[in-house]
């Protein structure tokens, strides 16, 4: 197990889960699903027996040192990068893969946000498994693959090649959140799956593709080779960010790399990105509602209501609406017409910075 790397991507404040998720506490560090455990800590959890402890690196926000330190008190300081400002993925994989190669140029890596659902753990770790064997000892980069649901704009599609060999499949086209006619085409050829944003390679393929796709960055991170693991390198990745444009991996390398393999994945997942994507995991009463709340319900039903328990709330006659309060904001709002949200969450930005 000593070559196997998991990097979980903790950095994003999750504005689309307003007002539940907040600048200040997102919601990857909060008991979301009643758990006992936030997002993060599942995460973490999920990789017992895959890679050990200290081969565990969470990339987060400076203004969320502490609470990953205090969900994951086992991580030392080197294992919490630290990104001075929010640049998307490819500069959050690019940090903590590079400097990763420079303790171990045999690592076998993971790659997983902090905030996805998975409700069949066993078979999670399976996968996880199966993908690593695949990434050992071959230059492939392998993403996970989601049978789609519906034609969503919000996920990256991928379209394989069919044959009937078992394991990972090579990637035809990589396609990162297609317009909405384009998803439909997608769900309807039947070809297409989810990328989960769920990656497995091996450092020196990844490091090859940074180089080959995305030069520029390549040089910035590899400039800190003398620097990671020092007490210089927080001055290094202040400059290095700095330099760095903000692109997805998914945009900067995964539509562009030759040897791309998916892996045909059935493990429960969710991004949990949406109240709707909540709602749709959760258990539900009898009249289809989410409850996380002290509520007394009349007429309601097909709602998600997650409410602070410290007071009661009586709700008549609602159909498929999103009830949401944390702090100092309330949420009321159709599930269907959850993509205004970000709009919702700019305006408050406009009425103080504490409401969002």
């Amino acid at each position: 197990m000593e070559n196997k790397y998991v990097i979980i991507m903790a950095g994003g404040v999750g504005t689309r889960f307003w007002p539940f998720s907040r600048t200040d506490f997102p919601k990857q560090f909060q008991d979301v699903l009643g758990t006992g455990q936030s997002m993060l800590q599942q995460t973490a959890g999920r990789f017992d027996g895959i890679c050990p402890p200290e081969n565990i690196y969470v990339v987060t926000s400076t203004e969320y040192k502490s609470l990953v330190q205090k969900q994951l008190p086992y991580l030392s300081e080197d294992q919490i990068l630290l990104e001075p400002v929010r640049r998307n993925t490819a500069p959050c994989i690019a940090y903590a893969c590079y400097k990763i190669a420079v303790k171990n140029p045999r690592a076998n890596i993971v790659v997983s946000p902090a905030d996805h659902v998975i409700l069949k753990e066993t078979d999670f770790a399976a996968t996880i498994q199966e993908a690593l064997r695949a990434t050992e000892n071959q230059s492939i980069l392998v993403t996970l693959g989601i049978k789609p649901s519906r034609p969503d704009t919000g996920y990256g599609y991928i379209q394989y090649h069919t044959d009937k060999t078992e394991g990972v499949k090579k990637v035809k086209i990589f396609t990162e959140k297609p317009p909405l006619e384009m998803a439909r085409e997608f769900l309807e050829s039947g070809d297409f799956v989810w990328n989960a944003g769920i990656f497995v390679w091996n450092v020196q393929t990844i490091l090859a593709n940074f180089n080959q796709h995305m030069h520029e960055m390549a040089e910035i991170f590899a400039e800190g080779q003398s620097e990671y693991y020092t007490d210089r390198e927080e001055a290094f990745i202040k400059k290095a960010y700095s330099q760095c444009k903000n692109i997805s991996i998914d945009y900067g390398i995964m539509e562009k790399a030759e040897h791309v393999y998916v892996l045909l994945s059935d493990f429960g997942w969710s991004d949990l990105g949406t109240w709707k994507s909540l709602y749709d995991v959760a258990g539900k009463d009898a009249n289809q509602n989410v409850v996380d709340a002290n509520v007394m319900l009349y007429d309601t039903k097909n709602c998600i209501i997650k409410v602070g328990k410290d007071r009661l709330v009586a709700i008549n006659g609602l159909d498929g609406y999103i009830v949401a309060e944390y702090g100092n904001a309330l949420l009321i709002c159709r599930k269907e017409e959850e993509q205004r949200v970000k709009d919702f969450v700019a305006d408050a930005k406009n009425k103080g910075a504490e409401f969002v």
